[in-house]
Protein backbone atom coordinates (compact mmCIF):
# COMPACT_ATOMS: atom_id res chain seq x y z
CA UNK A 1 0.00 0.00 0.00
CA UNK A 2 0.80 3.52 -0.61
CA UNK A 3 -0.13 6.46 1.16
CA UNK A 4 0.11 10.08 0.87
CA UNK A 5 -1.39 12.03 4.03
CA UNK A 6 -1.62 15.58 3.21
CA UNK A 7 1.88 15.86 1.26
CA UNK A 8 3.33 19.23 0.07
CA UNK A 9 6.55 20.28 -1.55
CA UNK A 10 7.88 23.51 -1.96
CA UNK A 11 11.11 24.17 -3.71
CA UNK A 12 13.89 26.35 -2.96
CA UNK A 13 13.19 29.18 -5.58
CA UNK A 14 9.48 29.36 -3.77
CA UNK A 15 7.52 27.13 -6.53
CA UNK A 16 4.77 24.72 -5.02
CA UNK A 17 5.19 21.27 -6.93
CA UNK A 18 2.18 19.59 -4.38
CA UNK A 19 -0.29 21.02 -1.95
CA UNK A 20 -2.52 18.75 0.45
CA UNK A 21 -2.32 15.99 -1.29
CA UNK A 22 -3.69 12.52 0.36
CA UNK A 23 -4.99 9.31 -1.73
CA UNK A 24 -4.27 5.94 -0.94
CA UNK A 25 -3.18 2.83 -3.53
CA UNK A 26 -3.79 -0.61 -2.88
CA UNK A 27 -1.56 -3.64 -3.77
CA UNK A 28 -2.03 -4.49 -7.50
CA UNK A 29 -3.92 -1.11 -8.26
CA UNK A 30 -2.83 0.47 -12.12
CA UNK A 31 -3.04 4.16 -10.94
CA UNK A 32 -2.54 6.59 -14.07
CA UNK A 33 -1.60 9.97 -12.65
CA UNK A 34 -2.51 12.98 -15.23
CA UNK A 35 -2.02 16.80 -15.69
CA UNK A 36 -0.47 19.32 -18.00
CA UNK A 37 3.20 20.17 -17.55
CA UNK A 38 4.40 21.44 -13.89
CA UNK A 39 1.35 19.85 -12.02
CA UNK A 40 3.67 17.98 -9.86
CA UNK A 41 3.45 14.35 -11.28
CA UNK A 42 7.02 13.90 -11.64
CA UNK A 43 8.01 15.14 -7.60
CA UNK A 44 4.86 12.81 -7.17
CA UNK A 45 6.24 9.77 -7.95
CA UNK A 46 9.84 10.76 -6.52
CA UNK A 47 8.35 11.39 -3.14
CA UNK A 48 8.07 7.57 -2.93
CA UNK A 49 11.50 6.60 -3.64
CA UNK A 50 12.79 9.14 -1.62
CA UNK A 51 14.26 11.32 -4.37
CA UNK A 52 12.32 14.18 -2.99
CA UNK A 53 11.07 14.83 0.81
CA UNK A 54 7.91 16.58 1.46
CA UNK A 55 7.60 20.29 3.22
CA UNK A 56 4.95 18.80 5.05
CA UNK A 57 3.23 15.65 5.41
CA UNK A 58 4.00 11.70 5.18
CA UNK A 59 4.70 9.22 2.56
CA UNK A 60 4.36 6.04 3.65
CA UNK A 61 5.22 2.72 1.61
CA UNK A 62 3.50 -0.28 3.31
CA UNK A 63 3.79 0.98 7.33
CA UNK A 64 7.04 2.53 6.85
CA UNK A 65 7.08 6.71 6.37
CA UNK A 66 9.53 6.28 3.22
CA UNK A 67 11.09 10.04 4.46
CA UNK A 68 12.54 8.46 7.73
CA UNK A 69 14.38 5.78 6.77
CA UNK A 70 18.34 6.34 7.01
CA UNK A 71 20.39 6.44 4.29
CA UNK A 72 21.45 2.74 4.51
CA UNK A 73 17.97 1.99 4.04
CA UNK A 74 16.89 3.88 1.19
CA UNK A 75 18.48 1.21 -1.21
CA UNK A 76 16.06 -1.15 -0.12
CA UNK A 77 13.17 0.45 -0.36
CA UNK A 78 14.01 1.28 -4.01
CA UNK A 79 15.10 -2.48 -5.07
CA UNK A 80 11.22 -2.88 -4.15
CA UNK A 81 10.69 -0.66 -7.01
CA UNK A 82 10.80 -0.69 -10.58
CA UNK A 83 11.39 2.42 -12.51
CA UNK A 84 11.23 2.97 -16.36
CA UNK A 85 11.41 6.60 -17.22
CA UNK A 86 10.80 8.69 -21.18
CA UNK A 87 14.76 8.87 -21.96
CA UNK A 88 15.01 5.29 -21.24
CA UNK A 89 18.17 5.63 -19.61
CA UNK A 90 20.27 2.27 -20.93
CA UNK A 91 24.16 2.17 -20.88
CA UNK A 92 24.92 2.82 -24.50
CA UNK A 93 28.08 0.43 -24.88
CA UNK A 94 26.40 -2.46 -23.04
CA UNK A 95 23.90 -4.95 -24.97
CA UNK A 96 20.58 -5.98 -23.73
CA UNK A 97 21.81 -8.77 -21.82
CA UNK A 98 24.24 -6.64 -19.83
CA UNK A 99 21.90 -3.55 -19.12
CA UNK A 100 19.64 -5.95 -17.16
CA UNK A 101 22.31 -8.10 -15.67
CA UNK A 102 24.09 -5.04 -14.69
CA UNK A 103 20.63 -4.13 -12.24
CA UNK A 104 20.57 -7.57 -10.87
CA UNK A 105 24.34 -7.37 -9.88
CA UNK A 106 23.79 -4.36 -8.45
CA UNK A 107 21.59 -5.74 -6.46
CA UNK A 108 23.36 -8.59 -5.20
CA UNK A 109 22.23 -11.18 -7.51
CA UNK A 110 24.07 -14.64 -8.34
CA UNK A 111 25.20 -15.46 -11.57
CA UNK A 112 22.90 -18.39 -11.69
CA UNK A 113 19.80 -15.89 -11.28
CA UNK A 114 21.32 -13.42 -13.71
CA UNK A 115 21.49 -16.33 -16.39
CA UNK A 116 18.61 -17.67 -15.07
CA UNK A 117 16.20 -14.51 -15.16
CA UNK A 118 17.54 -11.96 -18.13
CA UNK A 119 15.93 -14.35 -20.71
CA UNK A 120 12.75 -14.73 -18.97
CA UNK A 121 12.03 -10.96 -18.34
CA UNK A 122 12.98 -10.11 -22.25
CA UNK A 123 10.74 -12.83 -23.39
CA UNK A 124 8.00 -11.35 -21.47
CA UNK A 125 8.20 -7.82 -22.83
CA UNK A 126 8.71 -9.83 -26.23
CA UNK A 127 12.48 -9.26 -26.81
CA UNK A 128 14.49 -12.49 -26.46
CA UNK A 129 15.33 -12.28 -30.03
CA UNK A 130 17.49 -8.83 -29.49
CA UNK A 131 19.60 -10.14 -26.25
CA UNK A 132 22.82 -9.09 -27.78
CA UNK A 133 21.83 -5.97 -29.14
CA UNK A 134 23.20 -2.63 -27.82
CA UNK A 135 20.67 0.36 -27.59
CA UNK A 136 21.80 1.69 -30.61
CA UNK A 137 20.95 -0.86 -32.85
CA UNK A 138 17.22 -1.05 -31.29
CA UNK A 139 14.36 1.48 -31.95
CA UNK A 140 12.55 3.37 -29.48
CA UNK A 141 10.15 1.13 -28.62
CA UNK A 142 12.73 -1.80 -28.06
CA UNK A 143 14.81 0.23 -25.64
CA UNK A 144 12.05 0.85 -23.76
CA UNK A 145 11.33 -2.47 -23.86
CA UNK A 146 14.89 -3.22 -22.11
CA UNK A 147 14.18 -0.38 -19.81
CA UNK A 148 10.72 -1.92 -18.44
CA UNK A 149 12.53 -5.56 -18.39
CA UNK A 150 15.24 -3.66 -16.31
CA UNK A 151 13.14 -2.68 -14.06
CA UNK A 152 11.03 -5.59 -13.56
CA UNK A 153 14.44 -8.46 -13.32
CA UNK A 154 14.79 -7.92 -9.56
CA UNK A 155 10.79 -8.69 -9.15
CA UNK A 156 9.47 -4.99 -7.59
CA UNK A 157 6.09 -5.06 -5.86
CA UNK A 158 5.72 -1.45 -7.16
CA UNK A 159 6.37 -0.20 -11.12
CA UNK A 160 6.88 3.66 -11.33
CA UNK A 161 6.83 5.32 -14.84
CA UNK A 162 7.31 8.53 -15.60
CA UNK A 163 5.28 9.17 -19.35
CA UNK A 164 6.75 5.91 -20.67
CA UNK A 165 5.66 6.65 -24.32
CA UNK A 166 6.42 10.14 -24.58
CA UNK A 167 8.40 9.66 -27.62
CA UNK A 168 7.12 6.82 -29.11
CA UNK A 169 4.60 6.71 -32.02
CA UNK A 170 1.18 5.22 -31.54
CA UNK A 171 1.55 1.79 -32.57
CA UNK A 172 4.64 1.60 -30.33
CA UNK A 173 2.60 3.13 -27.51
CA UNK A 174 -0.06 0.33 -27.87
CA UNK A 175 2.13 -2.03 -27.54
CA UNK A 176 4.21 -0.57 -24.71
CA UNK A 177 0.75 -0.57 -22.76
CA UNK A 178 -0.31 -3.54 -22.87
CA UNK A 179 2.94 -4.96 -21.44
CA UNK A 180 2.19 -2.59 -18.50
CA UNK A 181 -0.56 -4.47 -18.20
CA UNK A 182 0.44 -7.88 -18.47
CA UNK A 183 2.64 -6.87 -15.61
CA UNK A 184 -0.25 -5.17 -13.86
CA UNK A 185 -1.99 -8.77 -13.84
CA UNK A 186 0.82 -10.71 -12.63
CA UNK A 187 -0.08 -8.69 -9.47
CA UNK A 188 2.75 -5.34 -9.82
CA UNK A 189 0.96 -2.61 -8.77
CA UNK A 190 1.65 0.22 -11.62
CA UNK A 191 1.76 3.61 -11.46
CA UNK A 192 2.06 5.52 -14.66
CA UNK A 193 2.24 9.48 -15.44
CA UNK A 194 1.32 10.58 -19.09
CA UNK A 195 -0.04 13.30 -21.09
CA UNK A 196 -2.11 11.16 -23.63
CA UNK A 197 -5.11 10.94 -23.47
CA UNK A 198 -5.75 8.21 -25.50
CA UNK A 199 -3.41 5.90 -23.62
CA UNK A 200 -5.87 6.77 -20.31
CA UNK A 201 -9.41 6.67 -21.77
CA UNK A 202 -8.38 3.04 -23.82
CA UNK A 203 -6.79 1.93 -20.44
CA UNK A 204 -10.05 2.36 -17.89
CA UNK A 205 -8.46 2.38 -15.25
CA UNK A 206 -7.97 4.43 -11.57
CA UNK A 207 -6.89 8.04 -12.55
CA UNK A 208 -5.50 10.67 -10.62
CA UNK A 209 -5.69 14.05 -11.87
CA UNK A 210 -3.35 16.95 -10.69
CA UNK A 211 -3.74 20.49 -10.93
CA UNK A 212 -1.24 22.99 -10.13
CA UNK A 213 0.00 20.85 -7.19
CA UNK A 214 -3.24 19.92 -6.39
CA UNK A 215 -5.40 16.65 -6.19
CA UNK A 216 -8.75 17.76 -8.32
CA UNK A 217 -10.15 14.24 -9.24
CA UNK A 218 -9.52 10.31 -8.10
CA UNK A 219 -11.58 9.10 -11.20
CA UNK A 220 -11.63 4.88 -10.35
CA UNK A 221 -13.08 3.82 -13.78
CA UNK A 222 -11.11 7.23 -15.19
CA UNK A 223 -10.41 8.92 -18.35
CA UNK A 224 -8.50 11.83 -18.70
CA UNK A 225 -10.50 15.05 -17.84
CA UNK A 226 -8.81 18.52 -17.95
Amino acid sequence: MIYFDKVSKVYFDKSLALDDVSFTIEPGEFVSVVGHSGAGKSTLLKMIIAEEKPTEGKVFFESVDVHSLSHRRIPDLRRRVGSVFQDFRLLPNKTTFENIAFTMEAAGRSDEEVQSDVPHVLELVGLDDKMWHFPFELSGGERQRVAIARALVNQPDLLIADEPTGNLDPVTTHEIMEIFKKINDIGTTVILTTHNKGVIDKLGKRVLTLERGRLVRDDKEGRYVI
